[in-house]
């Protein structure tokens, strides 16, 4: 059976990690970047992770700049970024592609088993970026690929992609979900 442990990515630094490395863990992982208004959201991501992490919680960090072009930096910058702005403590990875026909494999993968279903329209942040994309870049809105920086996917301790969380939705507010797949570990 296929689960995100099939998968490899190269880490900020440029080494490659098998998604296996994290085998038993629940995971968030998250597309990320510096230059947008949900990039306070690493904030919270970090509190998360501090406060799950000894219970078996991890959140991977994948940068794309493929939205608004607002993740310009290498991954050194990004990786500095993070460190110096948002104490970021969590694994990050190289930027990728995280939609279109060159995005990443565990992309493909995670909104294969994910797909976009809706945004939450009584969050007015979930509003405001669906008329953006709607006005803006109306092609985003096509298809079941991810929609915008900072699209949360929660990953079981079996390797299964469980939840999808798009762009708006706080991390603080994910948080029932975490405990609820740790306590299934």
């Amino acid at each position: 059976m296929m689960s995100i442990y099939s998968f490899h990515a190269h880490n900020i630094r440029g080494k490659e990690v098998p998604m296996s490395q994290f085998k038993d863990q629940v995971l968030l992982i998250v597309n990320t970047a510096s230059k947008c208004g949900l990039t306070p959201q690493y904030s919270d991501l970090q509190k998360l992770y501090e406060k799950y992490k000894d219970q078996g919680f991890t959140i991977l960090g994948f940068p794309s700049n493929q939205f608004g072009e607002q993740e310009p930096g290498s991954n050194d910058e990004i990786n500095t970024f993070c460190q110096l702005n948002y104490g970021v403590t969590f694994p990050l990875f190289e930027k990728v592609d995280v939609r279109g026909s060159s995005k990443h494999p565990l992309f493909a993968y995670l909104t294969e088993q994910k797909p976009f279903t809706q945004f939450d329209l009584s969050n007015s942040g979930a509003k405001l970026l669906k008329a953006f994309i709607e006005d803006k870049q109306p092609d985003l809105m096509l298809g079941d690929d991810i929609k915008w920086n900072f699209t949360k996917f929660l990953v079981n301790a079996q390797g299964e992609v469980v939840e999808r969380f798009e762009s708006p939705v706080d991390p603080v507010d994910m948080e029932t979900a975490i405990e609820k797949w740790l306590s299934v570990k």
